[in-house]
């Protein structure tokens, strides 16, 4: 039995033909009492159908987003002695997103001094952000195998593909009620 590899209007590379095409009709072919199609044939618009073997799907870039690190900078408005109830007197976490140690997330000293476990765990948790985001993707990919997934594992791959994306989405893509829903 055949599934289909390619969607209507998604860009693929006919090898035969040596051109980008969209494909245009996704083709069963159908035998008799047979509950699936037998092979699937695709109209990419060039004259004739083409078999998946012939197509290659256009591959898309993933962005690095590299190694984050969580990095201790010295406090400059506080000496440690003013500040011995934070987590680690005279230092405030921030997590660094480039490999020069620069750019990427800090707190104001004035809220860092507010709530330091909040801002402790919230470095964590950023510093951690790409890693979650690969057991996402994993999560996602299982709702693309042919086996059915049991029911507990379904919903957490569901709550793993809205948290794609929305993470994939730009701003003016969501509207008000998802961004209050996060």
């Amino acid at each position: 039995m055949a599934k289909a590899v390619f969607h209507k209007h998604q860009r693929v590379f006919v090898k035969p033909v040596g051109t980008w095409a969209l494909i245009e009709k996704v083709k069963p072919h159908w035998v008799k009492g047979v509950e699936e199609p037998v092979r699937i044939a695709y109209d990419c618009g060039l004259g004739r159908d083409f078999q998946s073997a012939e197509l290659s799907e256009e591959e898309i870039e993933d962005p690095e987003t590299g190694r984050w690190r969580l990095m201790r900078a010295k406090n400059k408005w506080q000496s440690p002695d003013e500040c011995a109830h934070h987590p680690f007197p005279g230092s405030f976490p921030i997590v660094v997103t480039d490999e020069q140690d620069w750019g990427g997330w800090r707190v104001p000293g004035a809220e860092y001094d507010r709530d330091p476990q909040l801002i402790e765990y919230q470095a964590r948790l950023l510093a951690s952000a790409p890693t979650l985001m690969k057991l996402a993707e994993k999560m996602e990919a299982l709702d693309q195998g042919a086996d059915p997934l049991p029911e507990g594992l379904r919903s957490l791959v569901e709550v793993a593909k809205t948290t794609l994306k929305r993470i994939r989405s730009r701003p003016s893509d969501t509207s008000d009620k998802d961004t209050r829903a996060a």
